[in-house]
Parts: structure tokens; sequence; C-alpha cells
């Protein structure tokens, strides 16, 4: 089990011991976009959900606050993301969040490509409490660097995203809204031409009302080629 800690607004800090992650999928606000998503990864040979908007479970170690992410091969990529986290009291955080994906592995089984990489969570949250009244406005953010130069590769709203509150009543109905759960959202859709296989990612979310940014980086690390 991880344990994660987050710092709020105020300067208190929320202790959460991580009992369940789920990560989201296909999880557009617009179901055509998603449907014209879907089909533009079957032509690369990623299998088609049978509904949609999914939800992958994922080991709970894999939930991190790290600054390095240890990957097998050069074709994995994080995805620019919000996660709600429930404390330990029951109440709902609102985070930023980078879940770091096997894209050789997708094509095999969407579900295990999420647990081949971990989801890295940023330090501080909010109270969702404190930001659901714009939660449209708040912005999601991500760059990758090659080389030393950093490109912006994903920009926009949480608007482009299915709610914390449907996610909260999904988690709801099947008796998963409980401490110690992390729901991570899906993502917004990657800039045409950028090179996802980066050296190193960077994800903001921020708060346009307040000028509140929170935000999470990592590099990227190939390990040693197998012996044997």
């Amino acid at each position: 089990m991880a344990q994660l800690t987050f710092e709020l607004p105020d300067g208190s800090t929320r202790e959460v011991d991580i009992v369940h992650v789920l990560n989201a999928g296909y999880a557009g606000r617009s179901q055509d976009d998603v449907a014209a998503h879907i089909a533009e990864l079957a032509e690369l040979g990623v299998p088609t959900p049978t509904v949609t908007p999914t939800l992958y479970p994922v080991a709970p170690y894999l939930a991190q606050q790290i600054d390095r992410v240890a990957v097998q091969h050069r074709r994995t990529s994080g995805e620019a993301e919000w996660a709600l986290v429930v404390a330990g009291d029951g109440e709902l955080l609102l985070t930023a969040a980078c879940d770091h994906t096997d894209r050789d592995l997708e094509v095999h089984g969407v579900a295990w490509s999420k647990n081949a990489g971990p989801d890295v969570l940023a330090r501080r949250a909010w109270r969702l409490a404190d930001v659901e009244g714009r939660l449209d406005d708040l912005t999601l953010r991500a760059w990758v660097t090659h080389d030393g130069t950093e490109t912006q590769i994903q920009h926009g709203t949480l608007a482009e995203l299915l709610t914390p509150a449907y996610w909260v009543d999904v988690l709801r109905s099947r008796d998963a809204l409980n401490p110690g759960t992390v729901l991570i959202s899906g993502t917004i859709p990657m800039a045409p031409g950028v090179d996802q296989f980066a050296d190193a990612w960077r994800v903001e979310l921020g708060d346009p009302a307040t000028g509140d940014t929170i935000r999470l980086a990592y590099a990227v690390h190939p390990m040693p080629e197998p012996i044997g």
C-alpha cells in the first residue's frame, strides 16, 4: 500500500493510505470526439472498448509522488489528467496527475499498459468543494522535454472531460467512494506532431480565478537491457 501526502492551500496536509486506484479512459465529455479517438487508436492496433467511458483498476502501489520514472523501453508516455482522491475522513481532494503508459503494451491490452507504469500525482491538492463551482474553467496543460528542449503537448480545460461529480456517482454506485480511493480522470488530446516519447514530462492544473497552480514533473529513465 502506498501512502501519499498532499499539502492544501491553507498549509495543512492530508496523509492518504492508497487502497484502490482506478484509471478512467475515453472520458471526454463529447462522446462524438471519443468515438473519433477510438477509431484513430484502432488503426494503431489498440483494442476497441466495449463501452465508454472505461475504468481500469490499477495496482495501488502505482500511485506515486516521484520525480523519476523508470521504463523498460522508449515507447512510453504520460498523459495530463486530474485526480480525485478520497482522504481518510471522506474529504474529496483534487490534484494533478500524469498516467505513464506503456504504448507498446497498449496494443495488447489497455489495462495491461496502465499497470506497466506509475500514476504520478502532485504533492499539492485543492479541496474539491473549494473549486467545484468553477471546475470547467480549470486548465490542464502538459509539456514534454527532448534533449533539453521543452514543448507543450497538451492544453485544455476540465470542460473537455467528464466531471468529478460524474465519477463520484460512479464510485458511489460501485461502493468505492471510500477513503484511500484514487480516480484518475482520463486525458485531453495531444498536439499533433509533438513526440510523446520524451525524456521528461511536466503537468499543471491551474485555477485562473485565483492564479494558483498545482504542478508535477518527472524525468523518464530507461532501465538497462535485460541480461539473459
